[in-house]
């Protein structure tokens, strides 16, 4: 029996330890140019987590991709313990494949406190269960899946559900406030332990966070005009939370200039509660330049 999309996703994310503080991690042999740079992001943060005791939470991290990974080989992360402190602990990860440094990220540990609380409030949107999921409403545009976008919804961990409807063509995008929002959640269980929420819910912040630069300029899906790629990615971690239940990916980006467009995200549980803070900037060129 062939394992689900959340159970693939538990697998990618628990690395091999080949020594203290060195480990392994898959790359699936995909129909992509480059790894996603999601996975090498969750797979950093595992590997940085399992160099502490545990008992403290990741509260940031703050990555930079440098070059593309090649699908179907194994990347290997190497961590080094930069401090640990009495109430933080931070770890630098470098990621590595064919001998040369793809990624690396600095993460951060820090002891649950008490502290004072506020949150801006979430925008009106509409509720998951009123929204179609993403494969469904390609497929209804469509009529069938090409067999590639078949392929990669039966393999998709999560359930994705746009707040506005897709639109298929420049004409019809031209002019948009630069914002997208999506609720997701991953396909199954994911089990119980928090580092692997987190690392899953860094794995999906990359998946479409860029959305929020194109929607002014290009459909989402369709048509391409431009080649697009991350270059460093930030999060912070409010609130605990599980990826395999429903969140809000609330999306926007305040300036696009130089070839480089910046995006925020704002990941919200079903109560409005802010868990995590995104930030990304994404080199945009144009297909043909």
């Amino acid at each position: 029996m062939s394992a689900s999309p959340a159970e693939r996703l538990v697998d990618l994310l628990d690395l091999e330890r080949i020594e203290v503080d060195i480990f392994r991690g898959d790359s699936p042999e995909e129909h992509l140019q480059r790894v996603f740079g999601g996975q090498v992001a969750g797979q950093a943060l595992v590997a940085a987590g399992r160099t502490t005791d545990g008992e403290r939470p990741v509260h940031s991290l703050h990555a930079y991709f440098l070059r593309p990974g090649t699908p179907g080989l194994p990347i290997v992360y190497q961590v080094e313990r930069v401090r640990d402190g009495r109430s933080f602990t931070t770890r630098r990860v470098v990621a590595v494949q064919r001998g040369k440094t793809i990624f690396h990220l600095t993460a951060s540990f820090h002891t649950p406190e008490p502290g004072i609380e506020h949150q801006l409030p979430l925008r009106e949107l509409p509720r998951p269960e009123d929204l179609p999921k993403l494969a469904d409403e390609i497929r209804d545009h469509l009529g069938t899946l090409p067999e590639a976008l078949e392929r990669m919804a039966r393999r998709q961990p999560f359930d994705i559900r746009y707040v506005d409807r897709l639109r298929w063509t420049a004409d019809a995008v031209r002019g948009s406030e630069p914002r997208s929002a999506v609720w997701m959640r991953a396909v199954g269980p994911l089990g119980d332990d928090p580092l692997v929420h987190t690392c899953a819910l860094t794995y999906a912040s990359d998946m479409m966070l860029l959305d929020a630069v194109r929607v002014p300029v290009e459909p989402l899906w369709g048509p391409r005009g431009y080649d697009m790629a991350s270059l460093d990615h930030a999060m912070w971690f409010h609130r605990p939370f599980r990826t395999d239940e429903w969140f809000l990916y609330d999306q926007e980006s305040p300036i696009a200039t130089g070839g480089r467009g910046l995006a925020r995200g704002r990941i919200y549980d079903r109560d409005g509660k802010l868990l995590v803070s995104v930030v990304q900037e994404g080199l945009f060129r144009p297909i043909d330049a």
